[in-house]
């Protein structure tokens, strides 16, 4: 029986510009990749190519230090120089440039293992790390680490394809296209960690890919039809539709003995074991109004933004905005050139009239709808003025670090607060404060 979470929104889809369009690979690869060293959570990695090496599709390029994920070329040819490039998450980032000579020529050490089922889950493990596999559908934590952590404490392993933000049908097209993958890398990670139960969420919305995955999935993996609801794909609210079960504050999924993970990121997980392939391409929804010609596609990680535009045909009006991401949770673009990483899932050109009205912000009239619609059950007025007077300790006692940051309190939000922006301003401030007082008991 299915759970409704708290809260929640239903913005307009705007799916129908992508949805029935297959993911392609690149019909014209760049001449050049940027390889950014930080495509996880943790610290950068260290390259271990220096300007003038030749690589190959799946050479290690990137080697983690502590917490990370490694990162491989994603094109062979030449490297043209390690240095900082603009970066999707803001600002510059020391990164791999690849001069690319076309020929894909793969790495001769990654190979794929005949006999998957006779794989044990520490082969799989390791598999999954020097794979160089993240989680593809937000923040990129190493999947070996968060897969490690889980051995032996979940019974219940969830994919997560509900791709519930407007626009995107990146996972949608992964999932009609190749759904064997997700199934069989979904054995392989439910494997891994001993869960009892494995599931595939997949919103309503997504027929096509229902039916497939029905049609591939066995009594050990069960495909759980879900209703339209937004943020349904943020794993707390998932695991609470999906088993009843709710995550207290502060505590993470394993501790309801829980695992989810992306479909992307199962399928990554089949390729790397049958493939022999490391993480190096990712399908990418290019979509919007100002496009010419939205479209779904595969490309080599750090191929430039501004490529994918070019390929979709370029403006056919001017863009109010460009978002790496959906228009709920994306992230502005100030700078084309930023590349591809392997969280990227849209580039949204976003046309005025889509964006909407966007009058100077009003003052709060305590009508109480962000707190209706939020599903942490957090009181999103009163964290931004305890923000906007910087009473950091406040907010954290309004349990500000639990806010996922979807952006429902922005949408429903009469008066246009930017309610999200303050809540990630005091949760900054709030980290900041915790490492000072680290610091100060060493």
């Amino acid at each position: 029986m299915q759970r409704p979470f708290f809260g929640g929104v239903h913005p307009a889809e705007h799916k129908d510009l992508t949805e029935h369009k297959a993911a392609e690979p690149l019909s014209k690869a760049p001449g050049q990749v940027v390889i950014p060293m930080a495509m996880h959570v943790g610290a950068p990695c260290d390259p271990v190519v220096a300007e003038g090496d030749g690589v190959k599709v799946g050479q290690l390029i990137g080697q983690p230090k502590g917490l990370g994920a490694p990162i491989h070329a994603s094109v062979s040819g030449k490297v043209a120089a390690v240095e900082e490039r603009p970066y999707g998450g803001g600002g510059k980032m020391l990164s791999v440039v690849i001069d690319n000579d076309f020929q894909d020529t793969p790495c001769p050490e990654r190979k794929g293992r005949g006999n998957l089922a006779g794989l044990s889950g520490t082969e799989i493990l390791s598999i999954v790390e020097k794979a160089g596999i993240t989680g593809m559908g937000g923040a990129g934590f190493p999947t070996q680490v968060k897969l490690s952590g889980a051995v032996g404490k979940v019974d219940t392993l969830i994919l997560n394809g509900a791709e519930c933000e407007p626009y995107i049908t990146a996972d949608h097209r992964l999932m009609v296209e190749r759904g064997e993958a997700v199934v069989e890398g979904a054995r392989l990670m439910a494997r891994a960690v001993k869960a009892k139960k494995t599931l595939i969420a997949v919103e309503n919305n997504k027929p096509d890919a229902i039916e497939n995955l029905k049609a591939l999935a066995g009594e050990d993996v069960q495909v759980q039809v879900l209703k339209v609801r937004y943020p349904q794909g943020a794993e707390k609210q998932l695991i609470q539709t999906l088993t009843g079960r709710q995550i207290p504050p502060g505590k993470l999924p394993v501790d309801v003995n829980c695992l989810v993970c992306n479909v992307a990121t199962a399928a990554a997980v089949w390729e790397a074991a049958a493939e022999g392939k490391a993480l190096t391409r990712r399908r990418v929804t290019v979509t919007g109004g100002a496009l010419t010609k939205p479209m779904n596609v595969i490309v080599p990680i750090g191929t430039p933004v501004s490529w994918l535009i070019k390929l979709a045909g370029g403006f056919q009006e001017e863009p109010d905005r460009i978002l790496l991401g959906g228009p709920m949770m994306g992230t502005p673009l100030y700078d084309l050139d930023v590349p591809v990483m392997k969280s990227t899932n849209c580039v949204l050109c976003l046309t005025r009239d889509e964006v909407g009205r966007e009058d100077p912000a009003q003052a709060c009239i305590r009508c109480g709808k962000c707190m209706e619609v939020c599903p942490m059950k957090l009181v999103p007025l009163f964290l931004r003025m305890n923000a906007e007077k910087r009473r950091w300790e406040e907010t954290e006692r309004l349990h500000v670090m639990d806010c996922i940051e979807c952006g429902s309190c922005n949408y429903i939000c009469p008066g246009r607060l930017p309610l999200v922006q303050s809540i990630r301003t005091a949760k900054f401030a709030v980290r900041e404060a915790a490492k000072r007082e680290e610091g100060k008991g060493l």
